[in-house]
Formats: structure tokens, sequence, C-alpha cells
């Protein structure tokens, strides 16, 4: 990165900008923008909250930016392009909208624009979301750079390709939902047992911590399972029950749901 300090509009002032400008605060390296048409009392709270300049109009500032995060429903992309059409010169163009592509935004912007699609979860309030980003044909090795220094304040990230980021989506953005409802269902059994709900959060929460922390080694999956699950044993009887029950087919249709769902 240059030493040079860049500015950085956001246009939506929403969860996901706030936990990037979260990751931002104390970076030297941005100076941080935030606008949200019509919404006054979540751009003060944001102003308070992370100590950023604030704005009703985005369109004042964006001509004096290095980048802008669109930070906005994808249905509000076409008519937001539009009117950055006649306002940027260079800058680069970032989204954090599911199904917004680097290819449909260079083609809504002015030919040469870089331009990103950055699909972080909701874990990044907490600094640890798996960040996909996929560039578009006129991001520069240093665009790269501040890409992945506006992401590693967040947590994890990794480039992929156009179609990858379409694909992978519905892993590592929809998936967090599902694992959620597992957690769900193993805190109701285990409150079943007589502890409270509290317990039941600390102790299930801490089981899927442990279990994403081995799942960073480089032990196969496969081993991982066996080395929980003795051959005979109680673990084992209960794989073979979500096995018959055809767990991963079934997590394949809700993958592949989420993936029609998201396209444009």
């Amino acid at each position: 990165m240059t030493t040079a300090r860049k500015q950085v509009l956001f246009i939506g002032a929403g969860r996901m900008a706030q936990a990037i400008i979260a990751g931002l605060n104390g970076n030297d390296d941005f100076s941080i923008h935030v606008a949200n048409k019509g919404n006054e009392e979540r751009l003060a709270y944001v102003r308070e909250k992370y100590g950023v300049e604030t704005s009703g109009s985005w369109v004042e500032m964006a001509a004096k930016m290095d980048i802008i995060v669109l930070a906005m429903p994808p249905d509000a992309h076409g008519t937001l392009f539009e009117e950055l059409s006649g306002l940027v010169h260079g800058q680069l163009i970032l989204t954090v909208a599911a199904g917004i592509g680097p290819s449909y935004m260079e083609a809504m912007l002015p030919n040469g624009t870089p331009v990103a699609s950055l699909m972080p979860n909701t874990a990044a309030k907490q600094g640890e979301s798996m960040t996909l980003y996929a560039p578009g044909q006129h991001v520069t090795k240093e665009h790269l750079e501040l890409i992945e220094a506006l992401l590693k304040g967040i947590g994890e990230y990794e480039k992929v390709t156009e179609q990858q980021i379409h694909e992978l989506t519905a892993i590592t953005g929809s998936a967090p939902a599902f694992m959620y409802l597992v957690a769900e269902a193993l805190e109701q059994m285990a409150v079943e047992t007589g502890i409270t709900k509290e317990q039941a959060r600390k102790l299930v929460a801490q089981m899927i911590a442990g279990s994403a922390q081995m799942l960073k080694t480089n032990i196969g999956t496969r081993e991982l399972i066996d080395e929980v699950a003795t051959p005979g044993g109680s673990t084992a009887a209960g794989l073979e029950v979500l096995e018959a029950g055809e767990l991963n087919p079934l997590f394949r249709q809700a993958i592949d749901a989420c993936r029609e769902k998201a396209k444009i």
C-alpha cells in the first residue's frame, strides 16, 4: 500500500457496512466517510459509535474518494450505478451485495473502472468473517492490497473468481444460518437435561468453536470424525442415524436453493 491516507466512502450504513467500519477503526491508512440517504438516526449512531464523518448525500462526496463501498441491497444497485457513472474517474468501486458481480459492475460504470465484489458474513462484527472477494479486470496489484487491507480487520479472506464467488457465497455467507439451526436444536436438547439456557449456549458454542479450531488443522475431516467416533460406540450410532437420514444430500439441496435464489 502507498503511504497516502485513502479516502473511503460507504454508501449505506447497515450491519455489514458497520462491521467493516469497526474493523477499520484505528487504522490510519484510511479516512472513513459514510452516507445513508433517508436514515438520519442510523447516521447519527454510526457517527457517534465509530467517530466517522457522515452525510445524508453521497453525491457531493463521491468524486473526492479513493474507494467507494456500496453497502446497499442488490436491487438498489442499478440506480446507484447510473448516478455513479457521471461521478467516478478511476476510483475503486466495491460492493458487498450478493449477486452483484464484477462484470455487471464494469458494464454499468465507465470503461476502465476498477471494481470488486466482496462477500463477508455476519461474523464480521466479531472480526471472524470468512470473506470472499472477486476483482474485476481493471484491478491492479495496489487495488488488491487496498481490498485486503480493508478486509483483514473483519477476519479471514480469499480471492476467488466471479463464478466462484456466486457459487461459494451459499457456503460462506448462507451456511452460518444452517450452523445456527443445528446449534438451536442442540441447545434445546441440552436445556431438556435441566441446565439453564445460558449453560446450554455456553457448552454448545464452545463445542462448535473447538470443532472449528480442529478443522483449521491439517487433519482431514474424515480423520477428525474417526477421532471422535469409536467403531461400535455411541457417536458411531448417532452418525449412522445422520447418514441414514441423508444429511449430505439435504445440505446439497439447501446450498442449491440458496444459489438459485441469489441469481439476478
